[in-house]
Parts: structure tokens; sequence; C-alpha cells
């Protein structure tokens, strides 16, 4: 069992384990072990970071370690993390490395990895790069060191990557749009790209300090966002997260819309030109019921999936689909991309309002959800709430409270110590009851005497 990573590489606070300079040097020298069991030839990995101020010290002690075990290291900087799938790929790669803890807060900071192939790693690898840190690994004889460069143009590469996968001759112009980096990784990417496409460009959070990634601002706080397209009368927003992997659009009305909307919108239109391969759509199981029904009256079907971006990802791989995400923003369009790309998202979002006429108001309201409730709480490290047997309870009385009239999902977060509670229900106060009964539940027992 992977006891290291979670949903999405290894995350958690700065300066503490695992995300620690020693951890990530031990980090860099496994996984530069484990895609250099060829000793032959030359290997390269390229790493990108947001914009924390932790990412100095881990670039630098993943660098460390990778070039201990005679890995060249291409240094991209500050990129969103699609940009490190596709220059892994572009640039024949052995591997690629994406520092950043996404939408968490700035004292928060995490690694993920990428394959040769720009994909994201298999539960199967992490478990195998686990034994390898846990093992240590022998460092390269002394001639064989490897060397790190940076590389200037990566954000540019990624920009005409991004243009591509939309019409050669659409244009932007007339359009004003708010565009929220959430002093991320996208910070000058996204304004740049959207001007090259001929915008009006307004832009926020887009001066990182470091400190200021996510904080009142992205697709996290899309009230940031929102509040600019009132004031400036912008056409539509943009609101993307630290790592700009995933995406909320704002329509002029200053209202936010969420992946679920975004992937019916793109869903019945490739459907509708024959480009959606599969015949289905694969997303989580916190998507909205609300988009099932949206689908399946179209004749579309619904691939749901563990929660985490890459499991969507392994699905869409598996069934030869090209379209996918997450709720939450993360939108997979695999004919362009290998992860989910906010802005590659919200760029065909614009595309649709260009080519049909209608208001962001219009296209981001697909469907009707179904009243849905989630909350969180958090746990310290070393309890296991959903294991203990008044939790437990709670949980079986809300399931058998919902029984025909809607559904419970308990998950434990991925990348933070969460417990998240999620109910899906048309009776409002019903499904208010049962959020909260089980959330109290969690909550006395978290905070119960050892």
């Amino acid at each position: 069992m992977r006891k290291l990573f979670g949903t999405d590489g290894v995350r958690g606070t700065a300066n503490t384990h695992p995300m620690t300079a020693e951890m990530a040097l031990r980090i860099g020298a496994a996984v530069g072990r484990y895609f250099r069991r060829d000793a032959s030839g030359v290997h390269r990995v390229v790493i990108g970071k947001d914009t924390r101020l932790s990412g100095y010290m881990l670039e630098s002690a993943l660098t460390a370690g990778l070039t201990s075990t005679g890995m060249n290291v291409l240094l991209l900087g500050p990129v969103p993390t699609p940009a490190v799938g596709l220059m892994t790929r572009s640039m024949r790669a052995d591997l690629g490395v994406m520092i950043s803890a996404s939408h968490n807060p700035a004292e928060d900071n995490g690694i993920k990895f990428f394959g040769p192939d720009g994909f994201k790693l298999s539960d199967q690898a992490e478990i195998e790069i686990e034994a390898l840190i846990n093992a240590g690994v022998r460092p390269a004889q002394a001639q064989n060191i490897g060397r790190a460069k940076r590389v200037d143009d990566a954000r540019f590469r990624y920009g005409e990557r991004i243009k591509s996968s939309l019409p050669r001759d659409l244009r932007l112009d007339g359009l004003k749009v708010v565009v929220d980096c959430a002093n991320g990784a996208a910070h000058r990417a996204a304004p740049e790209i959207l001007w090259e496409l001929g915008a009006d460009v307004i832009p926020v959070g887009t001066a990182p300090d470091g400190l200021n990634i996510n904080r009142g601002c992205g697709s996290t706080h899309p009230q940031a966002a929102a509040e600019q397209v009132v004031a400036h009368g912008a056409h539509v927003g943009i609101a993307l997260d630290g790592d700009a992997d995933r995406v909320i659009m704002i329509d002029e009305t200053g209202t936010p819309a969420d992946g679920d909307q975004l992937m019916a919108l793109l869903a019945a239109r490739w459907t509708a030109e024959g480009q959606l391969k599969g015949g289905a759509l694969v997303a989580t199981v916190m998507s909205n019921l609300g988009l099932e029904r949206f689908l399946s009256a179209r004749g579309i079907g619904l691939e749901r999936t563990a929660v985490g971006d890459r499991y969507v990802v392994e699905r869409m791989r598996e069934g030869g689909f090209n379209l996918g995400g997450e709720q939450s923003g993360h939108i997979v369009m695999s004919d362009y991309a290998t992860t989910g790309d906010g802005l590659m998202a919200g760029l065909h979002f614009l595309a649709e309002m260009v080519r049909s006429g209608q208001p962001a108001s219009m296209l981001a309201r697909q469907f009707a959800p179904v009243p849905q409730l989630l909350k969180n709480v958090r746990y310290a490290a070393g309890q296991a709430p959903l294991e203990m047997a008044p939790v437990q309870q709670a949980i079986a009385e809300a399931e058998a409270a919902l029984a025909g009239a809607g559904r419970l999902l308990i998950r434990k977060s991925g990348t933070e110590p969460l417990i998240r509670v999620m109910a899906e229900c048309e009776d409002e106060a019903l499904l208010t009851r049962t959020v909260d009964s089980v959330v109290e539940a969690v909550a006395d027992a978290v905070s119960a005497p050892a």
C-alpha cells in the first residue's frame, strides 16, 4: 500500500514531513533510479513548479536527488501543471515533475510525477517508488552525475499548444475577459495567451509573492473574479487554481459555473459534431446527478470513477474516451492534453461563446443541478475517524434515511487531512439533516479524548 503518495502525488505542509528538503532529495533519488533502470543512453527529467516560496527549496533538493542518479534535469520554472505533461513528452524526457499543492494554501506544497508519455503515474508505479525511497538507492559514479539547466521558453511552448487546440481562424476580439490566476503558475501565461487571441484582458491574481497563492482568489474563491466581472462589465471570467489544472467559469452576472456545467457543454457540442469518442463522458462520483440526467437525455453515457483527475484519465485511456473531468474544474481533453488543463477548458468555453453568439450565462447553465451539500471535517494525524463505531453508525443511519431519495458519499481527502461528507437529494431539508448528522458524528469522534 502507498503511505507517502496520495491521490495526486506527495503533499503536505512545507518543511514538515514529508515535504522536507531531506525527503525531497530521497524522493528525487528514488524516482531517478526508477526511471533510469536502463543505465545506457541519456536520461532527462523536466521540473516545473508554481509560485510557492517553498518551491525553491524543493526544486533544489529534487534536482540534487535526481542528478545523483545520473538524470539530467531541465528546470522549467513557474508553469502550469499541464505544461509539465506536455514538455515531458515533447522534450523526450523520461520523467516529468511538478512541484505544487494545487489549490491548497501557500504553506502546503506537493510533488506530482508524469511518466515519459506525459501521463501521471499509476498506483503500482508509486508503490514501487515508495519501496525505493524506503530502501535507499545507490548513487551514480562520479563521472555519471547528471547536469541541470534552465529552459527559458517553457510557457511559450505551452501557449502555442493551448492555442493549437482551437480553430486556427478563431479570435476573441470584442470579448472582455477577467482571468484570475490565483497568484499561481499561470500568472504570466494565461493573460498573455488571452491577449494574443484578441481578448480584452482584465488580470486578477497575477502578483505572486510566494505566500499569496490561492489566498482569497482563484477557483477556490471565485467571488474575487466575480466581483471584477461585474465591476468591469466583462463578458466572462476564468478562475484558475494555483497550478492552473482546474477552472471555474464566471458568467456576465458574476455567477460561477463548476466543472459539471462545462463538461455538459463540451459533451453536447462534441456529440453534435461527432467528436465525442466512446459515446460517453468520464467523471467522478462527485459529479451531480443533474449532469447524469442531462447526458442520458442526449444519448450520452457517463462513466464514473474514484475522485482524482488521474483516475478519470486512467478510465479515459482504458475505454478510448476523449472527454472527462471533475466537478471541481479539472477538465481533461485527451485529444490535446494528458491531464486537466483549466486554461484550455476556459478557452474552449470562450470559443463556444464566439461560435454560438450566446452569453456566458446561457452556456454556463446547461442543466439544473440536484441539490448537493458538501462539508469537510478536519482530523489529526494518526486518527481514523471512518473506522470508529459511532461514525459508522451515523453513516448507516444517514444512508437509510436517503434510501431511494438520494445518495451519500463519505471519503477521506487524498490531499488534506479531511473527511469529506457529500449528499445529494431533491429534499433540501433531508439533505441538510443527513449531512449534518454525519459531520457531527465525525467531529465528535475526532475531538474525543484518546
